[in-house]
């Protein structure tokens, strides 16, 4: 019997959902990365998963790559279109799997974008903290800075989540994993006032338990918060290329250039490998490379 692979990919999805019990947003992330490899298939004419191979597969991830597509972004698609080949197979659907002994294409690790200290300390300074929103938006900065908290994490969190007594927050992160992350005291003085005051200026009356609301008393988007980020940076002359993770990874890099442990990054972070953090120890060194090429007399 032919199942068409749209119809395929959506019991996959559904084995995901009930069966695995994962997280709605990473279920969305292999439906968007299969979509798309499935998109490619009908480019190539095959109309049956069944007559792909693992040339198929590896055109596609090669195919990504000329485009563009960062490694991660290459490495995840790789490791959705493996665990769907796997389900194939214990559906009976396919005999053979393709993806036996496929690895992933070694691709160059770009490292992240980082702010230096100064640049931070220039976009914390653009909110006008004298009207609500202004003042929204420096706390969010505050805070991201402070935790290093990914924005689907911050835009997510709840009043419930800060307990500003002990410098902390709960948050949510990959898989549903929660992380206590502590909290500076900048971050814990602007959101004590944000909390107590400014908040409540921007619901007008309207009720949520979400901590950082819009005009409307509705939570933020990150697509919200990614043009408010944006904008701040270009009224500070920042001309680097601006992501939702710049805060992030500048927070975990400050962190490691000031002697901090990397397990405790690690752990505040969120990562579930400590392979992941290390990349901010790369950055590092070539930060210490480029400070020597610039100053040492006989460089």
């Amino acid at each position: 019997m032919v199942i068409g692979m749209e119809e395929l990919l959506k019991q996959f999805l559904e084995f995901l959902s009930v069966e695995k019990g994962l997280a709605r947003n990473t279920i969305e992330s292999y439906r968007r990365d299969l979509k798309s490899y499935l998109v490619f298939l009908r480019s190539q004419h095959i109309p049956d998963i069944k007559f792909t191979s693992k040339t198929t597969i590896i055109s596609y991830l090669l195919l990504m790559q000329k485009s563009g597509k960062a490694s991660s972004s290459i490495s995840r698609a790789c490791a959705a279109i493996k665990s769907f080949y796997h389900f194939l197979v214990r559906e009976r659907y396919i005999q053979e799997d393709p993806t036996v002994n496929l690895d992933t294409p070694k691709l160059e690790k770009k490292l992240p974008r980082v702010l230096t200290v100064e640049e931070v300390e220039r976009l914390l300074e653009q909110p006008d903290t004298s009207n609500p929103l202004g003042f929204r938006d420096k706390t969010m900065l505050e805070v991201l800075y402070a935790t290093g908290i990914r924005v689907s994490e911050l835009i997510s969190l709840t009043v419930d989540d800060v307990n500003l007594d002990m410098g902390f927050l709960r948050c949510l992160g990959k898989g549903s994993k929660e992380r206590i992350v502590p909290i500076g005291s900048f971050a814990v003085n602007y959101l004590r006032q944000y909390i107590n005051d400014v908040r409540k200026k921007i619901l007008k009356g309207k009720s949520t338990n979400i901590l950082f609301v819009n005009h409307m008393g509705q939570a933020l988007t990150r697509q919200g918060f990614w043009k408010i980020i944006k904008k701040y940076a270009r009224k500070a002359g920042i001309n680097k290329v601006i992501t939702p993770h710049t805060l992030r990874h500048s927070f975990a890099t400050h962190l490691i250039e000031n002697g901090a442990d990397l397990r405790a990054v690690q752990e505040m972070l969120g990562h579930a490998d400590i392979s992941t953090t290390q990349v901010y120890t790369h950055i590092t060194r070539t930060r210490i490379k480029e400070v020597y090429d610039k100053t040492h007399p006989r460089a």
